[in-house]
């Protein structure tokens, strides 16, 4: 049994079921994943994509906190346990053949999502510029400091 089998039942292979039915039935990649976007329940700001292996999407469901699956780390994770800032997820959807979540949260703590300390994870912006591309920062502000609230003991 694999993991996304140990608790939703297989996608249909019937395609109107998968996307008019009302049984929700993950479809997990080839590395037991889905795609998760994130954004803030009250002004809609995209603040990350992670993803989702069975488990962090079960604990998400059940307990209404976000969990993720790290894939450089290989391990679930409760997204804010360590910084404070926790997603309470206030509504969660899938997109039409069920691989991909859409998790609409409030942040608690410093209102920061990402591990720099900023709001979002999508602090920079992409340009053109002399035949090449730059990165140009819209969010220069952290809200705390990642040094003092990741330190490693």
């Amino acid at each position: 049994m694999t993991t996304s089998q140990a608790v939703f039942a297989l996608p249909s292979a019937d395609k109107a079921v998968l996307e008019e039915g009302n049984a929700f039935t993950p479809k997990f990649d080839a590395d037991g994943l889905v795609t998760a976007v994130v954004t803030d329940s009250r002004d809609g700001m995209l603040l990350m994509v992670a993803h989702m292996n069975a488990q962090a999407l079960a604990l998400t469901i059940r307990t209404g906190i976000a969990h993720y699956w790290s894939r450089s780390r290989k391990a679930l994770w409760k997204k804010g346990e360590t910084s404070g800032n926790l997603q309470r997820v206030q509504s969660m959807r899938t997109d039409c053949d069920q691989d991909a979540v859409w998790l609409s949260v409030i942040v608690d703590g410093h209102d920061a999502t990402c591990h720099t300390g900023r709001r979002s994870c999508f602090y920079r912006e992409i340009t053109s510029e002399n035949d090449g591309f730059a990165l140009k920062s819209v969010d220069e502000t952290p809200k705390f400091d990642p040094k003092t609230v990741y330190q490693r003991g």
